[in-house]
């Protein structure tokens, strides 16, 4: 991820953990998963079997309580669930989509199995009511939220414990329905450091003040736009997903609130950018979960979130992934989506509300 100041370019990382708990047994994994972020050619190995996690935390397939107060993610009048599969296309989609990759193929940058040794995709992890929480210092203080976050010592940590990519920590706490994000995640003493955190409160539309980056460029949430197995096994995503592009122009679009660029080329699309799959894309003969995380680009869309390889959509890996069945997003290319006009949609620039 692009970082303010001294900015730069980051890795898509995709190896990651899933501390995974009360979760169903999981199906056989296949022969090989999915290529790494940043398009990596190295050979897949065979997915090994997940680790045990504490029986404390769930990871994102958990069970809550059945006491525990419901908490979905953002309002449903949130842009994350905006339908936009109505809205007019933009004027300078096509020098967009262009400038993304239109022959780039689409590759689901989660799944089953492991990767170098870890699980595939954006990890979270689920903490029980009370959890302790902990000092946190930033590298980025000046547009973080200040800690203590609850983060627990095991937290899942992006590409592991000793991964070097973005090192995402997501931590959903659903009896406070708040979500702590940190980019750059590390264990410190008796807490963390990082170079940004962010927390959202998930009953709330309010946006980030502007000019702010969270644990994303774009100064958004990362676990509103991941694609989930429990979604996907429910037969419908209600959400619109993070994707990342190798680059964009400075400024950004709502609900973005944060620029990662000095580029102006008005071919580039902004932070923010909202994305479409175009209705014309047959999705009748894609695989059951290939097909619903397509029908959910076509209905909600894909919002620009960071800078990586091109049209590498996120998500929570989960040992349940079909990864032949994710295999076959590669037939959808950046031609076969547009760049949609979403000035309309909300109602305040400090606001993910929609009209």
């Amino acid at each position: 991820m692009v970082r303010p100041s001294a900015r730069r370019a980051t890795a898509v990382a995709a190896v990651l953990v899933l501390l995974v708990a009360g979760c169903s047994d999981p199906a056989t994994p296949p022969a090989a998963a999915p290529a790494p972020s940043g398009g990596g050619t190295a050979t897949p190995t065979s997915p090994a079997a997940p680790s045990p996690v504490p029986a404390a935390r769930a990871g994102l397939g958990g069970r809550p309580s059945p006491s525990a107060r419901p908490c979905g993610i953002f309002p449903a009048d949130n842009v994350w669930h905006a339908d936009i599969s109505r809205l007019p296309v933009h004027p300078r989609s096509a020098a967009m989509i262009g400038a993304i990759g239109g022959g780039a193929t689409v590759h689901a940058d989660f799944g089953s199995g492991r990767w170098e040794g870890a699980p595939i995709g954006i990890p979270v992890t689920v903490v029980p009511a009370g959890q302790r929480r902990v000092p946190v210092t930033f590298g980025y203080a000046d547009e973080s939220d200040p800690g203590p976050y609850p983060v627990p010592p095991d937290a899942a940590v992006e590409g592991g414990p000793n991964g070097t990519g973005d090192r995402h920590v997501i931590v959903w706490d659903r009896a406070a329905c708040r979500a702590y994000e940190l980019f750059d995640a590390h264990r410190s003493g008796a807490g963390w450091r990082a170079g940004s955190g962010a927390v959202f409160d998930l009953r709330s539309n309010k946006l980030r003040r502007a000019g702010w980056t969270s644990a994303d460029a774009a100064g958004l949430s990362i676990l509103a736009g991941l694609v989930r197995y429990d979604e996907v096994a429910a037969g419908r995503i209600d959400h619109a997903l993070r994707v990342t592009v190798p680059r964009t122009r400075t400024g950004w679009t709502w609900p973005a609130t944060h620029s990662a660029s000095s580029a102006t080329d008005p071919a580039l699309p902004q932070l923010g950018q909202r994305l479409r799959l175009k209705r014309s894309v047959d999705l009748s003969r894609l695989p059951r979960q290939a097909r619903i995380v397509a029908e959910a680009m076509q209905r909600h869309g894909l919002i620009v979130a960071d800078h990586g390889s091109a049209w590498f959509v996120s998500g929570a890996p989960d040992p349940r992934w079909d990864n032949d069945a994710l295999h076959a997003l590669g037939g959808l290319r950046g031609s076969d989506f547009e760049v949609v006009d979403a000035a309309g949609l909300g109602v305040s620039g400090g606001s993910g509300a929609t009209r």
